[in-house]
């Protein structure tokens, strides 16, 4: 299957013809109540339509979905997290306004990829949590399996974020080519519908521990996952802890349900008058009976 940002695999983006597709329950969720004044409304890069300035956003999709853009002289890297775990953070934060980070940080435990892999360490992103800028380190999920009584194979079953697997296979051969990895006798991938298994197996005698270093230190089986919160607050980017940005969603979600609650009660004003009008009738209608 091949996406907007491409596969795994190595594939292309699809083409723009086939990813016109029906918004899901998530998407939908972030125009809710987008016909009822709860945004503001702006001209499009050419006047030529009116777009929302920003969406109403029932789910935090800054923080559960992730984003990363460049803009001039600055950027922004934010990794995905998981929406139970944000979902519990903001009704800690709406139960104590005064709640710490590290508070927070005991709902969210850290960012949620979703091709998985091994967060290395809790220092990197703690200080991204504080800070709003930090380094994460992923590394691949794997385990070893015998082959035969004297050789091991290395199994991965999980990529770092981001990672393709098969330009990684390329370099892990290029690199035993060059005989800058000792220790591999053959390089292959088994993945199938069942999930990811990509196979390196190793010489006679060879010791995993030795490989799996070398292979950490020179191929994306590890990578570091640079953290920096950059997000637009009132139309001005500024980088935001953790803190911050579960508390600007909150202000912003007040601000949709206040201006939907104004939105309906004019709407019921409104209904409540035509309503009147039919039901009462005209004072001069004995007078025309």
């Amino acid at each position: 299957f091949r996406s907007n940002f491409g596969s795994v695999e190595g594939d292309p983006p699809a083409a723009m013809r086939y990813t016109e597709a029906r918004l899901a329950e998530m998407a939908e969720a972030m125009l809710r109540d987008i016909k009822k004044n709860t945004v503001d409304f702006g001209p499009n890069y050419d006047d030529s339509m009116m777009e929302p300035m920003v969406l109403p956003g029932a789910l935090p999709n800054l923080l559960v979905n992730g984003a990363s853009g460049i803009a001039v002289g600055m950027a922004t890297n934010m990794p995905p997290h998981n929406l139970r775990e944000v979902s519990s953070a903001i009704t800690a934060l709406i139960d104590d306004p005064e709640i710490s980070i590290d508070g927070l940080l005991e709902h969210i435990t850290g960012p949620d990829f979703p091709t998985a892999g091994v967060i290395y360490g809790r220092t990197g992103y703690k200080l991204a949590a504080h800070t709003g800028k930090g380094k994460v380190a992923i590394r691949s999920r794997y385990h070893l399996e015998d082959i035969s009584t004297e050789k091991e194979a290395i199994v991965v079953t999980e990529l770092p974020y981001q990672v393709n697997k098969a330009n990684l296979i390329i370099r892990i051969a290029d690199l035993v080519r060059e005989k800058r990895i000792d220790g591999i006798s053959d390089l292959r991938d088994e993945s199938d519908r069942d999930g990811m298994r990509m196979i390196i197996e190793l010489k006679r005698g060879a010791s995993p521990k030795v490989v799996l270093n070398h292979l950490f230190t020179h191929t994306p089986l590890q990578v570091n996952f640079s953290v920096k919160k950059l997000a637009l607050v009132d139309g001005k980017p500024k980088i935001l802890n953790l803190k911050e940005m579960l508390s600007e969603f909150v202000k912003h979600r007040q601000t949709v349900i206040r201006r939907r609650s104004e939105f309906e009660l004019i709407k019921e004003n409104d209904r409540e008058l035509l309503l009147q009008g039919s039901t009462t009738p005209p004072e001069n209608l004995a007078a025309i009976v």
